[in-house]
């Protein structure tokens, strides 16, 4: 049995949250339904009111290897911490790390959007920088 699974974010605003996502993991939008070409034409072919166009959001990985991210709006603004975040990879192992390389994914990131928080290296446990996406949730770049 191989499981798939998707991640859920809540968001104020969707539609920018997952192009920030999509950026930061290599993702796209995900397409529209059959027989839809657009998702404004999916929108309006099921009768959904332009107000609630951005009440959800979707973002795939293009070779379908990473988990589907779905990103729903909600009314309230994030006001604790992250129990789970996301490591955004750029380095496939503790010891290859390069300081620099995740420096530029930050900077990358942070004209996204983002900001950086925090850069931690440990001799034990490696370098990393801790960030918030553009709606304050914490992740952190590997």
């Amino acid at each position: 049995m191989n499981p798939k699974f998707s991640v859920t974010m809540d968001a104020v605003d969707p539609l920018a949250l997952g192009e920030f996502w999509a950026v930061a993991l290599g993702y796209v939008r995900e397409s529209p339904p059959a027989p839809y070409q657009t998702w404004d034409e999916a929108l309006v072919g099921w009768g959904l009111p332009p107000e609630r166009w951005n009440d959800a959001n979707a973002i795939v990985d293009p070779d379908g290897l990473g988990p589907r991210i779905f990103i729903q709006k909600v009314p309230e603004p994030k006001v604790a911490k992250n129990r789970v975040h996301l490591d955004v990879r750029v380095s496939t192992s503790r010891e290859n790390k390069d300081p620099a390389a995740l420096q530029a994914k930050a900077d990358q990131l942070i004209a996204a959007g983002a900001t950086q928080i925090e850069v931690f290296d440990d001799e034990f446990t490696g370098h990393w920088i801790v960030m918030e996406d553009p709606e304050g949730n914490e992740f952190c770049i590997v």
